[in-house]
């Protein structure tokens, strides 16, 4: 009997690694996941334990390989982005890779744009807001000009796909997606790095960029294998859908952040997008995806919470409530906000949270109905003037009936789709370097697609 030919995918996240086996239909036929502790840079701030990882990598990879149940016949990496990993001329490991949260020095952020802005200008050409180690070509410059032992030792920079890719091609390399991820690095108007990184000369550690879709066939273990070069996991995960819908959509993808990818956008951002804290991430073609950003995940986490203190009841209790349209109707006829939100201010904002009902459910109500307020602004900030059709919601909010009816309600004159991706970046990685198409099916086959009809206010009521 045959093997069954498999895609490998190693898909890092800062919590959890996961590796899977996909088969030549896309379906998931193996997967292990662990988490590592994290370790500490030299100032004592957590970060990613690199030599565990790597052991991991090769490990795990090699064991399957000498299983032999399976015909891997390709491989590829999807991860965080924000993250680099340095190397001396010797190809090993410089220094940590530096925590996305370590703060930043607010004199050197100064320093950069009294030099490089304004900063407005430097946001719209970058796609890239002030957010310090979050933008990782400012890492760079942190490491330039805070620490220039470290610094002068750096024969490449390897943003974190890319150096997976590495620890088993030895090849140092740089692709688009993870180059375009609020990186602060690429000017999209001239799709190229932007002129700040030639002044500061960071462009001889970067390596050769290649497309996303590049694989190097080579010699692994004895075996002819096609390594990927690796791809940031917002932009995998957005793949499948550019793949297999042809009208313009929108994704809302959702957990701690929920995120409005928007990849049918063009021109810079407007000072408005940038006032609501959208960036651009990248295709896999180097076209800009527009991207609008909300902490809704943590509010909503934070909100439950303290909802359920309020009442007395279990925190899983907003788990089981079902949406109720005599609810939203009484709420929107005389509606003013309740909740003092602690993640996501706004003008009107209350000073603190007052809730003049006995009854939980209509309490919880009150909660979706504001926070869908604020995420629908992120969502229409993301859209802007692109003619799209149809609105993808996937994470942890796809199962979230009361979320969904109200967004359903919110966007009527677009088709609502959910979709269980959980396997998402992992999947989009096998995708990319794969030469088979993708048909409209293969949402509703892959990806659980089901399709929403927004509820109907009845006229007395209204």
């Amino acid at each position: 009997m045959d093997k069954p030919s498999v895609t490998a995918v190693f898909d890092i996240g800062r919590t959890n690694k996961k590796f899977f086996l996909f088969d030549d239909d896309y379906r998931e036929v193996y997967r292990e996941y662990v988490r590592f502790e994290e370790t500490e840079d030299e100032d004592g701030y957590p970060t990613e334990d690199l030599p565990a990882l790597q052991s991991w990598l090769r490990d795990v990879f090699d064991r399957i390989l000498e299983t032999r149940e399976f015909d891997v016949h390709a491989i590829n990496f999807s991860s965080y982005g924000a993250s680099f990993v340095h190397l001396d001329p010797d190809g090993e490991v410089v220094g940590p890779l530096y925590n996305y949260t370590k703060p930043y020095d607010p004199e050197l952020i100064a320093q950069f744009y009294e030099q490089y802005g304004p900063e407005a200008e430097f946001t719209a050409r970058t796609g890239s807001s002030t957010s310090g180690m979050l933008n990782s070509g400012m890492q760079l410059y942190w490491l330039k000009h805070r620490k220039p032992e470290v610094f002068s030792r750096i024969k490449y920079s390897l943003h974190l796909p890319q150096f997976l890719s590495y620890v088993f091609t030895g090849i140092p390399i740089s692709e688009y997606t993870s180059i375009g991820c609020h990186t602060a690095l690429w000017d999209y108007a001239k799709g190229d790095y932007h002129e700040w990184v030639y002044a500061e000369q960071l462009q001889r550690i970067m390596p050769p960029i290649v497309s996303t879709e590049t694989s190097i066939n080579m010699n692994y273990n004895g075996r002819r294998i096609k390594i990927g070069v690796g791809i940031h996991d917002s932009s995998a995960a957005l793949l499948p859908y550019i793949r297999s819908e042809r009208n313009p959509f929108l994704l809302l993808s959702t957990g701690t952040w929920s995120v409005s990818l928007n990849p049918f956008g063009s021109g810079q951002l407007t000072e408005e997008d940038m006032r609501r804290d959208c960036i651009n991430y990248m295709r896999i073609d180097g076209k800009p995806v527009k991207a609008a950003r909300l902490f809704l995940g943590q509010e909503y986490k934070l909100q439950v919470e303290a909802l359920a203190r309020h009442f007395g009841v279990e925190e899983s209790r907003h788990r089981d409530v079902s949406f109720d349209c005599d609810a939203y109707t009484g709420i929107m006829a005389d509606f003013e906000p309740w909740f003092h939100l602690v993640e996501l201010d706004y003008p009107g904002n209350p000073a603190q949270t007052r809730i003049p009902t006995d009854s939980y459910e209509y309490a919880y109500h009150h909660l979706l109905v504001e926070l869908v307020e604020l995420q629908t602004r992120s969502i229409q900030t993301a859209i802007g003037t692109t003619d799209v059709r149809t609105l993808f919601i996937d994470g942890g909010f796809s199962d979230n009936q009361v979320f969904l009816e109200l967004i359903s309600h919110r966007f009527r004159d677009l088709e609502l789709h959910t979709t269980d991706s959980s396997l998402g970046s992992a999947l989009g990685a096998a995708i990319c370097i794969s030469d088979k198409g993708l048909n409209s099916k293969f949402l509703k086959k892959n990806y659980g697609l089901k399709k929403h009809q927004p509820f109907i206010i009845k006229a007395a009521d209204a």
